[in-house]
């Protein structure tokens, strides 16, 4: 079974990598997270902090993956209801440092996970949409079971390949869309809407963040 830790990944530095096995720890819920890390560096500092010394964050770092409560709760049920999952990628240069977002919400509209990854450090920007997407699946698999997936996304390259002519994207992409049609498989049923740049996309930010991360470095 496909899991948000199995996914595809690029190149990052190590510093970026060891972020990245934080938001694995955290089930990629960016905040909590971040806001571990931050709250581990002494006095006012933090993972996006210029002023946070390169010591000082690797060893917040490995203080929050040596503690014993990653935990995150969810007190929501999805059983019987539609999902809804926005997702998007960013790469900075396409190439460049490139993340990955995620959004689930209800059907009212109440954001229920807010996930982002970093996805590599010189990676263009199809390479995240599918990791966003994957991404995505694989947490809202995990902690829901919903009747029904209405994905969300601007990428035309990815619906092309993964609902419409379900054709073989290349060699680049090929362990990204096989990721994500074994996870759509896992799903009683799903769709998908066109995101128009003009749209609001709330895992934009986050894919943003993923980017962030996948810029940091070298680290180690």
């Amino acid at each position: 079974m496909t899991t948000a830790r199995d996914l595809p990944s690029e190149s990052l530095s190590p510093l970026a990598e060891r972020v990245e096995h934080v938001l694995a720890a955290y089930d990629y819920e960016v905040s909590a997270a971040i806001d571990a890390i931050d709250a581990a560096v002494p006095g006012i500092g933090g993972l996006f902090e210029p002023g946070t010394e390169p010591a000082e964050l690797r060893a917040a770092i490995e203080h929050v993956l040596a503690a014993d409560d990653h935990e995150t709760r969810v007190d929501r049920d999805l059983a019987g209801e539609t999902a809804i999952l926005y997702v998007d990628g960013s790469s900075r240069g396409n190439p460049g440092p490139a993340g990955a977002g995620a959004v689930v919400q209800d059907e009212a509209g109440e954001s229920l996970l807010r996930l982002a990854r970093p996805v590599g450090s010189r990676t263009d920007n199809n390479t995240a949409e599918y990791a966003a997407l994957a991404l995505g699946l694989a947490r809202l698999l995990a902690q829901f079971e919903p009747a029904r997936i209405e994905v969300r996304i601007d990428s035309r390259t990815v619906i092309r390949s993964v609902w419409e002519e379900r054709a073989d994207p290349g060699a680049q992409f090929r362990e990204y869309r096989a990721a994500v049609v074994a996870l759509l498989e896992r799903a009683p049923d799903d769709d998908w809407q066109h995101l128009a740049d003009s749209d609001p996309n709330p895992a934009d930010a986050l894919a943003t963040v993923g980017a962030d991360i996948a810029a940091l470095g070298p680290g180690g």
